[in-house]
């Protein structure tokens, strides 16, 4: 075994390792990670330095003294790297890991408890009383042969009877009515406008939209006077609308002059038409109260020279879905207008009545001398035939006219278009001018004419005489309507302040109701009956103001047999 080498001895293989470093430098040294030197010892091959055999690599591995022997000249050096060792960081150690602990908390959160309890109940029963037995009734014992003779006795009589009974016709047509009928005639709005009644306008026309929830009303005068340049008013109420104020109409549209009648369009339910009496006719939107007025005629050659006393909405010509405008005035002129549009109402046909060429139906007046012209005042369409219609005339006659009329006007009237003659049959006259016409929606040949001789008069188109006369008033009447659901019931406004309904299935004579519209007995100058709410009927007076009637159910329910009572009313006097 080798020698151990002494510690203060350098070994032989550490001697000749200190002189191969010296001759060429370690190519492994470096810097450590921390500041710590890391030495890379390069080893050559033992079987390059020496021939130590296992006893130089023992040696060499316990650290101990090897052979002492020279090695042979030695070979190329080669790199060998051998494990490494650290030296941990004190920078580290010194600065530590810095750390804080910090919390946070939220409000005390209060809590409550509480309850609830339903009310108090309680329990009750009831007991129908103790039932008692039904007996049975026993049978009587019927003689039955005195029973049989009595039968046969009787029955001769009983067969008269009820022959009697079937031939009669006292229940004819009677039908049962499990509704509730009611009675009474109820004011359902009273309506004015105070601007309107501080400058003592009248009401001179009243008018329902399509849809039956609007009405309007015209501002005007209709006593004596000129009134060209007084300012008036249309007024329109939605009843619908919630919060309606009876003296605040929902729309408003001032007039440069009195209008004198209005309606409403057939379709448009805000469009609404209407005369003055400076002879213009004036159509207004009231949807827009800031810019209300749609078309006019201005006045011009065209327009009528007389106050417009009616204005009256029909279909087009050509086009069903344009309405054009017929309007009669005083100067005995009756004009078709047509919206063209620029805001302008152009005359598309008119008509010109002329004493001259009035059918001689009947014993007329002499008219005063130099007097030709025949002035309108009213006018009403058949339902049956929308070429015919009445005219009523300051003369007192009704007219029946007719819109194909093709004869030339004699008249010297400047006109755009040629004026023809439509007056094809005359009826007997008032006692004075006739203010109002209504024809039938039920009979194609009947229709109602009132006048100032306070008398309604029952027509037939196919006689002159009236069918009959009904005096109403003392005064004057001013309009005069038939009910649009019941065949046989009309209304009339009397200038004695009443509203008078008349059901001629009850009476001929007198009316059903009679409904006092002025305290005061002022003038009650028009009334229109609603047409969709068929219960509801209004009517403007001289104070200014429009009353909204509800109507009773008999004048809103058809009876039975009303449309043959109304066919033989006109058969019998038409024979």
């Amino acid at each position: 075994m080798a020698p151990i080498a002494s510690p203060s001895q350098p070994s032989a293989l550490e001697e000749r390792g200190r002189r191969l470093r010296q001759t060429a430098p370690a190519p492994g040294l470096g810097r450590g990670v921390g500041g710590g030197a890391v030495s890379t010892v390069t080893r050559a091959q033992p079987g390059q330095l020496c021939r130590a055999g296992s006893a130089g690599a023992e040696a060499l591995a316990s650290g101990g003294a090897a052979s002492t022997e020279r090695p042979e000249r030695p070979g190329p050096l080669q790199d060998e790297t051998l494990g490494v060792a650290s030296v941990p960081s004190q920078w580290r150690g010194v600065q530590g890991i810095r750390g804080e602990t910090k919390s946070c908390q939220t409000a005390s959160i209060a809590t409550a408890e509480a309850s609830a309890q339903t009310r108090k109940h309680a329990d009750a029963e009831v007991q129908t009383e103790a039932p008692e037995p039904v007996s049975l009734q026993s049978v009587p014992q019927y003689d039955g042969p005195r029973l049989v003779a009595f039968l046969r006795r009787v029955e001769a009589m009983v067969t008269r009877e009820l022959n009697k009974n079937w031939q009669s016709h006292a229940f004819d047509g009677f039908e049962v009515n499990w509704s509730e009928q009611q009675q009474t005639v109820t004011c359902l709005h009273t309506l004015g406008y105070p601007p309107a009644q501080g400058q003592g306008l009248h009401v001179t026309g009243v008018s329902w939209n399509t849809t039956g929830s609007v009405v309007a009303c015209a501002y005007g005068r209709l006593d004596d006077g000129d009134w060209s340049t007084l300012k008036s008013f249309v007024c329109a109420w939605n009843l619908d609308r919630r919060g309606l104020n009876p003296q605040q109409p929902s729309a408003v549209v001032e007039v440069p002059s009195a209008v004198m009648c209005l309606a409403f369009h057939p379709t448009q339910p805000s469009h609404v038409a209407g005369g003055l009496y400076n002879g213009e006719v004036l159509v207004w939107d009231v949807s827009h109260p800031e810019d209300p007025l749609l078309w006019r005629t201005g006045l011009t050659d065209d327009a009528h020279t007389d106050p417009v006393y009616q204005v009256v909405w029909l279909p087009g010509p050509q086009h069903g879905h344009r309405f054009q405008v017929l309007s009669v005035a005083a100067d005995g002129k009756v004009l078709l207008w047509l919206a063209v549009g620029a805001g302008r109402l152009q005359l598309s046909a008119g008509f010109a009545l002329a004493v001259q060429q009035l059918p001689r139906s009947t014993k007329l007046k002499k008219p005063p001398r130099g007097e030709t012209e025949v002035g309108a005042t009213a006018v009403a369409f058949s339902s049956f035939d929308p070429s015919l219609f009445v005219l009523g005339t300051e003369g007192g006659f009704p007219l029946k006219c007719s819109l194909a009329a093709e004869e030339p006007a004699l008249t010297r009237v400047p006109s755009s278009v040629p004026l023809r003659a439509p007056a094809q049959f005359t009826f007997s006259p008032h006692g004075g001018p006739v203010y109002s016409v209504s024809c039938s929606p039920f009979h194609r040949n009947l229709f109602l004419s009132a006048g100032t001789d306070g008398h309604v008069h029952l027509y037939s188109m196919l006689q002159a005489q009236p069918l009959t006369s009904l005096q109403l008033s003392h005064k004057y009447l001013f309009a005069v309507r038939w009910s649009p659901v019941r065949p046989l019931v009309f209304a009339a406004a009397s200038g004695e302040g009443d509203v008078q309904l008349f059901d001629l299935q009850k009476s001929s004579q007198k009316p059903t109701v009679s409904i006092k519209q002025t305290q005061d007995e002022s003038p009650v100058y028009c009334l229109e009956f609603n047409r969709q709410q068929t219960q509801l009927l209004a009517a403007g007076d001289a104070k200014g103001v429009v009353k909204v009637w509800q109507l009773s159910s008999e004048f809103t329910e058809q009876g039975p047999r009303e449309t043959e009572d109304l066919d033989q009313l006109a058969a019998e006097v038409a024979t």
